[in-house]
């Protein structure tokens, strides 16, 4: 009798850095590059400079390429994979405004609505190609240029601030916030490096 192959569960992983909640989800097979812990704390120092409400909670998905690419075309009309991709719940003006922002009009409607105690807010998801960073990461390419030699948990720290700062309300359309971001990134990431 011949036994099928099964691929290894996903990772469920569930961390407290208050006020906020990380909900880390890890595929099949992606390999853990980053301890959970220390891509939470990223992610808290990220919402804590980006203002955001709390308290609150954000999802991380740590895929690969398939999956990214996939996302890639359903949400973004793009036929390729990306290393990082953010789908934010709340408007950007729910944030404090930031240098180089420009506000928009909302297209959803407004709401106010109060959550019942002991709940939270969910901003959002992040979702990120653990391939991809190491890819870039391996090849030279990684950092917010492309030309950044660093390490694959580095670059995927990076992501996983970029990722977090667009469901902030941050964006590198304009030249202004791009800048901005950029360097946000940078401080974000040093104080990563520094002990807790």
């Amino acid at each position: 009798m011949r036994r099928e192959a099964t691929a290894a569960p996903e990772r469920a992983t569930r961390v407290y850095r208050p006020p906020w909640r990380i909900d880390v989800i890890t595929r099949s097979d992606v390999p853990r590059i980053v301890p959970i812990a220390d891509l939470a704390r990223t992610i808290a120092s990220a919402l804590e400079a980006a203002g955001a409400p709390a308290p609150a909670s954000i999802g991380l998905i740590l895929t690969d390429d398939a999956e990214l690419a996939k996302l890639n075309a359903t949400h973004m009309g793009q036929t390729s994979p990306t290393d990082v991709l953010s789908f934010p719940l709340l408007e950007p003006d729910t944030y404090p405004p930031h240098a180089g922002r420009v506000d928009r009009p909302s297209c959803r409607p407004a709401t106010s609505f109060r959550l019942p105690p002991g709940r939270r807010t969910h901003l959002g998801d992040v979702v990120v190609s653990v391939e991809r960073a190491i890819a870039q990461a391996e090849s030279g390419a990684g950092g917010q240029t492309g030309h950044v030699a660093w390490s694959a948990a580095d670059e995927l720290r990076l992501l996983v601030v970029h990722g977090t700062l667009h469901v902030c309300g941050w964006d590198h359309s304009r030249l202004a916030e791009e800048t901005a971001m950029r360097s946000l990134e940078l401080e974000i990431l040093a104080r990563g490096r520094r002990p807790a």
